[in-house]
């Protein structure tokens, strides 16, 4: 009785997992949920794809065009695969007043959904698109906090000064397209419209001094944390 039961659980697993495989193997391609979300710009701000390879020296961009946005804080380039597709739908213009009523749209699609390279730089191309045009809008930022008795930071001859309790100051080379102010000797902002730099120069600074646990002292990035605690006890 014992195996007629056995055998008959297994017949029924076995189902159940051919069952399975057959949906998974039938089942459709799913969309990138961030590649297929519209990017929305205003008229200040263009964007142009150039047919031309993002770089003429570095042989990993030779197959790949160049995208080119351009606003009122600057401008930001950046390569497009070239299964990447870009479609701009422009806004509908009133008849009796010729103005625009609404803002440009940029679709971004792919040749290939059903290939995993491109369904992967589906939504990291748009979202990389959407952070050039917010740069040339609004600008990205980084704040710098510096808790410690001592800790402060000076604008020096164009460079960072960080006093963090070292026999001497440390100074950093304020990278070009950043501006970097110190409203407080113990805050730094930091400003740019490449959001990739802004937060890699925050990381260069926070590595002088990294927050620690036992007394929470360090440099902080924006609304960074970090949980006390205890010394060992004797």
């Amino acid at each position: 009785m014992q195996r007629c039961t056995s055998r008959i659980i297994g017949q029924a697993t076995c189902q159940q997992q051919l069952r399975c495989r057959s949906l998974s193997t039938t089942r459709a391609v799913a969309m990138s949920h961030i590649g297929g979300l519209p990017i929305k710009y205003s008229s200040e701000v263009k964007i142009e794809h150039l047919p031309t390879a993002f770089s003429a020296s570095d042989s990993r961009f030779f197959d790949k065009t160049t995208l080119k946005v351009t606003g009122p804080l600057g401008e930001r380039t950046m390569p497009i695969e070239p299964f990447v597709k870009l479609e701009f739908i422009q806004p509908n213009t009133s008849q009796q007043t010729g103005s625009s009523t609404a803002e440009t749209q940029l679709l971004v699609s792919v040749g290939n959904r059903s290939e995993r390279k491109q369904r992967q730089m589906w939504g990291t191309t748009r979202a990389l698109i959407n952070n050039c045009v917010v740069g040339v809008t609004e600008g990205f930022s980084a704040t710098l906090r510096f808790v410690g008795v001592g800790y402060r930071a000076a604008i020096e001859n164009e460079q960072l000064a960080l006093r963090l309790g070292y026999s001497h100051p440390i100074n950093l080379e304020i990278p070009k397209g950043l501006k970097v102010s110190v409203p407080t000797p113990t805050r730094v902002l930091i400003s740019g419209s490449d959001l990739q730099q802004v937060k890699l120069f925050a990381a260069k600074v926070r590595k002088w001094k990294k927050p620690e646990p036992y007394n929470q002292k360090g440099i902080f990035v924006d609304d960074e944390t970090i949980a006390k605690k205890d010394g060992k006890k004797k």
